[in-house]
């Protein structure tokens, strides 16, 4: 039996992190193999293009080679991990995946969201994920908890009006496939946050 794609979105100091591990555990908790990894990255190949993408010395990177080596590095964790993982019947938890891309390049970025729905066809087929957990805090709260973490990365030193159109991105893209989404209050308590999370994944577990 092909195994479940989980992927979990939000911008910037949303608490991923921290959510992952629990997702993970749950899902284990409830008899799943599952196969963390993240985006970009997640092969060797592509972690060295997330290297590129997130390194302050290439300030200045076009946005259109900021695109292409998303799905460079996209189109190698498909072909690599993602693909192979669920055709073996695990489960495959990712930090982020091509809703991201819509938020930074297309939100953000303000490239055209028809350009990157023709790579997504391109690169994944028909893949797309079953269920996708966005982890939604006010801006002002997200950049002052990332801000907490130490030096910031080529994203993370953007000004704010940028990861205001990433969170719109998002919620417009929540708003428009509900059967996939749920959009988690992540500026609540840790235990709060949690809970939503367990709802959503009791949704997909009894689907089993």
């Amino acid at each position: 039996m092909r195994g479940r794609f989980i992927t979990v979105e939000g911008g910037e100091g949303v608490g991923k992190t921290t959510n992952l591990g629990y997702i993970r555990a749950a899902l284990e908790n409830a008899g799943k193999q599952v196969q963390s990894t993240r985006e970009p990255g997640g092969t060797p190949l592509a972690e060295q293009i997330r290297g590129l993408l997130l390194d302050p010395i290439n300030t200045g990177m076009s946005a259109d080679c900021e695109l292409l080596l998303v799905f460079a590095a996209r189109a190698e964790h498909l072909a690599k991990v993602i693909q192979p993982s669920l055709e073996s019947g695990q489960w495959v938890l990712c930090d982020r995946f091509t809703d991201a891309t819509y938020a930074y390049q297309g939100g953000g970025r303000g490239l055209s969201r028809q350009r990157i729905s023709e790579l997504e066809a391109l690169v994944q087929g028909a893949l797309r994920p079953d269920l996708t957990l966005l982890l939604d805090v006010p801006v002002a709260i997200g950049l002052a908890r990332a801000g907490e973490r130490g030096s910031l990365d080529r994203f993370e030193q953007e000004q704010t009006d940028f990861f205001e159109r990433v969170r719109q991105a998002y919620l417009e893209r929540a708003a428009a496939a509900p059967e996939r989404y749920r959009v988690i209050d992540a500026s609540l308590t840790l235990a709060q946050v949690q809970a939503q999370i367990d709802l959503a994944l009791r949704d997909i577990l009894a689907k089993e």
